[in-house]
């Protein structure tokens, strides 16, 4: 079986159809969304959304490409010259992967939030997902894994965590000092 690559299969999906999903860590400062429209409307869309198609409900759910989405919702004149539809690669993973598409997608561009990017961890380990699979994933060392799940600070994500024994109590005889 060949792969085919979802960007040859891309299509218009009215935007009403699109809905973000709740797990994006990446943020963009006002100055580069600003430019990203400024980039849309000199150049149009160059790139499609990628999104998950959900047939129970019809929907398609982001993966990648929230921002440019929030250029046609925020931007009358955009969403009228699109005539309301946006350029759709549809990927068919399951939710842990396509969360790993959209850290992986937006690491190959910028920077994350912190707090958002350890409820990721959280919900991927809640979903089963070692540090291995997490660090494979989505580009992560294992250190970065750990300070992620210490801002959560939550006992379950350190369950099969060895700690080392690095230091011994050492008890004193307070008495021997008085």
């Amino acid at each position: 079986m060949t792969f085919n690559s979802p960007v040859y299969k891309i299509i218009p999906v009215p935007v009403e159809k699109i809905e973000p999903n709740t797990y994006n860590p990446n943020s963009v400062a006002p100055p580069e969304l600003s430019l990203l429209y400024d980039s849309i409307k000199e150049d149009g869309y160059t790139m499609p959304i990628v999104c998950y198609y959900d047939k129970s409900r019809d929907t398609y759910i982001i993966v990648d490409g929230f921002h440019r989405y929030r250029v046609i919702l925020d931007h009358p004149d955009i969403y009228d010259r699109e005539q309301g539809m946006l350029p759709v690669s549809v990927i068919d993973k399951p939710i842990d992967c396509r969360m790993a598409s959209t850290i992986r997608h937006n690491r190959a561009r910028g920077s994350h939030d912190v707090d958002l990017m350890s409820n990721i961890i959280k919900e991927l380990h809640e979903l089963g997902r070692s540090d291995a699979w997490i660090s494979k994933h989505l580009g992560m060392e294992k250190d970065e894994i750990l300070r992620l799940k210490q801002i959560t600070g939550l006992a379950a994500l350190f369950k099969d965590i060895n700690f080392g024994k690095a230091w011994k109590a050492v008890e004193e005889n307070l008495d021997e000092n008085i």
